[in-house]
């Protein structure tokens, strides 16, 4: 949620801070605002995208080399012109901008109050400014001490960047549950932001700061970096591997289709290094130092949301039928404000995109608490849940830019399908024969999903069918269950149709009563797994009046037969056929958001990294 950049330097800061926002904004997109500081503090913010911003900044002379901006994911009032970051103290000295929730606002806003501060915003942001504000003044402290007290008193997550205009070479940052990064400019300049896409064109040096921690970037001098309890702290400067071009549209309409075509390349990175078909040999450092754990484990629980925990229930059919271990997927959502049984004996595999999930954060740390050994699986290097784990995998998927998630699904139940495999083999689950099988087939992955982006086309003119339906049903079984839910999810988030995932078997039991000559119901009935029991729902739903739009495999006439439309896919083993068959899905949910004029790149509503409760 909410993208935060900040520049201090010596060159115009509005062009950075402009550029910066618009790589940051996928992580929200409600409303946005830089502040410069020049004479004083120049606030420009408005409703909107950052191309309205822009448009609103293009009358006015932005000199300034220090400056802050913000593009917003609405959390605490509407998101309008008067919510918009930055937010301005009382006193009109101090400026902020904020990606997070602070959940005791009302009470330190209505203390504020009763000493005469007035807020213009229906914000939680805003409190935190007047709050340093009044500690700044009430007990006479610099800046930065009156922003580190301040932390003190704020309970829940944030990630700020302030300024005040009495220090006018400065910027103060904090975070706690939201991410910041700093990078580290050749000419002695400094760059903040909630990733590293806005940084990479300036510097390759940057800092990720931890919980509790905060920085002090001062023009022309050394950066301080200490704990809220003023604990000095020497930083780790790490080297960005991210490529420039990689978050570029790089020719494609949207960055969803560039990811969805990115994914034959996507997978064969998550799989390089680790999987050598011809040795048999499966190499993941972190899975193989914390194997003994695995080995030794009672029982595996999987947490994640959204598109993650989606992957995760694949993991579960994956590591259930390889290594024969007792598997849990968990909504982290849910994991982590109920009372699980935990203990030492548990591994818990967290599942994050971003790494950054506050949800899937807050599930590790319970987790930690308990005992429980952290394997994180994320597609961001250095994000939090990387650093919060024991041990993991980076899925290697690429700067993943479009909110709908794409690439990041299949590279997650590659990583998923290599952790099944090894552990399947190493406990002698399975045999040797299987084994090397199973892992020259999921070698071919990526150049089967390749066969598959050929059907682009057909899937584009099925779209233009039913691009006007008001309802969708996805159907699977096994290890397709999932892929039917990923299915629905993917249309619901980009064109607004409302759309349900279920067990094919379930429909009997509530959704067959919503069938009749409007419904779609797209069915995975690719011949591996219960391909016999699929063909009995195709047919229930046929004697309903239902549209069927089946994914199959080549010379299927069964199925041709029954279904108004078939997208065929290459056929596999029925364990990797996830990665396979949910591409045609995402081509489908794709085309038919872009019919219907919505935004796929930026759903509203919706942001990419949920970094808020």
């Amino acid at each position: 949620m909410c993208g935060i950049v900040g520049y201090i330097g010596n060159t115009p800061a509005y062009p950075i801070l402009i550029k910066g926002l618009k790589r940051l904004e996928y992580r929200g997109y409600d409303s946005a605002g830089v502040a410069i500081m020049q004479d004083g503090i120049k606030i420009i913010k408005c409703k909107g995208k950052v191309a309205d911003l822009e448009t609103l900044a293009s009358a006015e002379n932005l000199y300034g080399t220090v400056g802050i901006g913000h593009t917003r994911w609405a959390t605490h009032g509407p998101p309008d012109d008067k919510n918009a970051h930055p937010h301005l103290s009382d006193s009109g000295k101090m400026v902020i901008i904020h990606n997070g929730i602070i959940e005791n606002y009302a009470s330190l806003k209505e203390g504020l109050q009763k000493r005469g501060y007035k807020f213009k915003s229906d914000t939680d942001t805003e409190v935190i400014v007047n709050l340093t504000d009044y500690i700044m003044q009430a007990e006479g402290l610099p800046f930065d001490e009156a922003v580190r007290k301040a932390m003190h008193e704020v309970v829940g997550a944030y990630a700020i960047a302030v300024m005040h205009c009495e220090w006018p070479d400065t910027i103060v940052a904090a975070k706690k549950g939201s991410p910041l990064v700093i990078g580290l400019g050749e000419d002695g300049s400094y760059f903040l932001a909630s990733d590293a896409t806005p940084i990479i064109e300036h510097t390759r040096n940057v800092i990720y700061l931890e919980d509790e921690q905060m920085a002090i970037l001062q023009k022309g001098k050394p950066l301080v970096v200490k704990t809220i309890k003023n604990q000095q702290i020497t930083p780790v400067i790490h080297e960005l591997e991210l490529e420039l071009e990689a978050i570029e549209k790089g020719g494609y309409e949207h960055f969803m289709l560039k990811e969805i075509y990115e994914q034959p390349r996507s997978i064969r990175d998550s799989l390089r290094g680790r999987l050598d078909p011809q040795t048999g040999r499966i190499s993941m450092a972190g899975l193989i130092d914390y194997e003994h754990k695995f080995k030794a484990a009672d029982r595996i629980v999987i947490v994640g949301c959204g598109t993650s925990w989606h992957a995760g229930l694949v993991g579960e059919y994956l590591i259930e039928e390889f290594a024969r271990i007792p598997v849990e997927v968990e909504y982290a959502s849910e994991f982590r404000y109920r009372n699980p049984i935990i203990n030492e004996r548990d591994i818990v595999i967290a599942i994050s995109q971003s790494g950054e999930t506050a949800d899937t954060l807050a599930a590790i740390e319970l987790a930690k608490a308990r005992g429980a050994t952290i394997f994180g699986i994320c597609n961001v290097v250095g994000s939090s849940i990387a650093r919060a784990s024991h041990a993991g995998a980076y899925t290697h998927a690429g700067p993943e830019i479009g909110v709908a998630s794409t690439k990041a699904f299949t590279a997650q139940v590659a990583v998923l399908s290599l952790i099944a495999l090894h552990l399947g083999h190493q406990l002698g689950r399975l045999n040797q024969k299987d084994f090397f099988r199973l892992i020259n087939e999921l070698n071919n992955i990526p150049r089967l999903v390749e066969e598959v982006l050929h059907t682009d086309e057909y899937v584009k003119y099925i779209a233009s069918l039913y691009k006007d339906s008001s309802n969708f049903l996805y159907l699977g079984r096994g290890f397709n269950f999932p892929v039917a839910l990923e299915g629905a999810l993917k249309l619901k988030e980009i064109s607004y149709i409302h759309a349900e995932g279920y067990p094919a078997a379930e429909m009997k039991h509530g959704p067959i009563a919503l069938i009749d000559e409007n419904m779609p119901v797209v069915v995975i009935a690719t011949r591996r797994g219960h391909y016999e029991k699929i063909i009995s729902n195709i047919q229930e739903v046929k004697a309903r009046g239902g549209r069927i739009i089946a994914i199959v495999n080549p010379g299927d006439e069964t199925v041709q037969r029954l279904a108004d439309h078939c997208i065929e896919v290459p056929e596999t083993e029925d364990a990797f056929s996830p990665i396979v068959n949910c591409v045609p899905l995402q081509l489908l949910a794709y085309h038919i958001a872009v019919m219907r004029g919505c935004n796929v790149d930026q759903p509203r509503n919706l942001a990419k990294s949920v970094t808020v409760e």
